[in-house]
């Protein structure tokens, strides 16, 4: 199996973070090097990682198969379609771009240059959400927490770019249905933009999902509740746990099982508790790993730029009525 020469554009928190994880990953990536515009992070991780530094984006990218893009969201754009243009593989952290339209340059692109792009919406690969992502059938409510203590390096984008998508992504990927219809509230109360958001996503099968994000609070929480026919299933995205309750006939030879009665004659039910057993892992390792290996077996990406196109199309939905509800308050 040959290695993939690898390249990384952008050395800053998270960028260092997939210097290492690609480097661990030596059976499938050959790491060639990075780039950064900011000197004294570059200097920094060349010290630390002993890797080459190239002078341009264009440079490093040139000399490698697939590029893993950790630059800020604003110029996410310009590297990748760059990348596809010259027929590069590219990893694109999440949000994928800043905008619809760019995204969907990027899905076309892709398309027209035959090469793997994945976006990197990390929760996916969460071991809790690893757990239980196969006893997902017609979820019909979910309810979303996803909330964050003050971080000033988020602040680039609104807190639907930044936190929210994470979890519209995860609803998209266990909806199976089109979205009908969007409606947001949300405030700015440190920076320049919503800093606090809760959404209400519809969908045509009657699926409803509320979506919280704050990045202004004062404890951190991520967790989603899916309610579908006969099961509950609770995701802590942040503890690594994960809970199946689901609705069954009675087991009579069981004295300690937990019956409920619904009355007015119905059927006495049983709730079953499962706890999944979750593994230890780094999901960012398993994201990259699951990248190099599409590339390699010819596979389509876990999370495609088709997925990041919708996530970042529903999270613009979301802005709009932000933006729409604001107009109104300021009038």
């Amino acid at each position: 199996m040959e290695h993939i020469k690898l390249g990384i554009l952008g050395a800053g928190h998270l960028g260092k973070i997939h210097i290492r994880l690609a480097l661990e990953l030596n059976a499938h990536f050959e790491v060639i090097g990075f780039y950064d515009p900011d000197h004294e992070k570059s200097t920094q991780v060349q010290a630390e990682y002993g890797l080459k530094r190239f002078d341009s984006m264009e440079s490093l990218v040139d000399a490698s198969d697939a590029v893993s893009i950790v630059t800020p969201t604003l110029s996410h754009f310009e590297c990748a379609i760059y990348a596809l243009r010259n027929g590069k593989h590219a990893f694109i952290e999440k949000p994928v771009t800043n905008t619809v339209e760019e995204a969907k340059k990027l899905v076309d692109l892709a398309h027209e240059a035959k090469v793997k792009v994945q976006v990197g919406h990390i929760e996916r690969f969460n071991p809790a959400f690893q757990a239980v992502k196969d006893a997902f059938g017609q979820v019909m409510f979910v309810e979303s927490h996803r909330l964050a203590e003050f971080n000033p390096r988020g602040t680039d984008v609104s807190v639907v770019l930044d936190l929210m998508i994470h979890d519209i992504d995860i609803v998209l990927s266990v909806v199976k249905a089109n979205l009908r219809k969007t409606s947001a509230s949300g405030v700015a109360v440190i920076s320049d933009t919503p800093d606090i958001c809760n959404a209400r996503l519809e969908f045509d099968n009657g699926c409803v999902a509320n979506l919280t994000a704050s990045r202004i609070s004062l404890k951190n929480m991520r967790k989603s509740r899916f309610f579908q026919k006969n099961a509950y299933l609770s995701v802590d995205f942040m503890e690594k746990k994960a809970e199946i309750v689901r609705i069954d006939k009675v087991d009579e030879s069981n004295p300690f099982a937990l019956v409920i009665d619904p009355g007015n004659g119905k059927e006495k039910k049983q709730l079953i508790f499962d706890h999944p057993e979750i593994p230890e892992s780094n999901a960012l390792k398993d994201e990259l790993r699951s990248f190099a290996e599409c590339i390699q077996n010819d596979a389509h990406p876990e999370v495609s730029i088709e997925e990041g196109y919708q996530a970042i199309q529903v999270a613009h939905q979301i802005l709009e009525q932000l933006n729409y509800t604001n107009s109104i308050f300021a009038a």
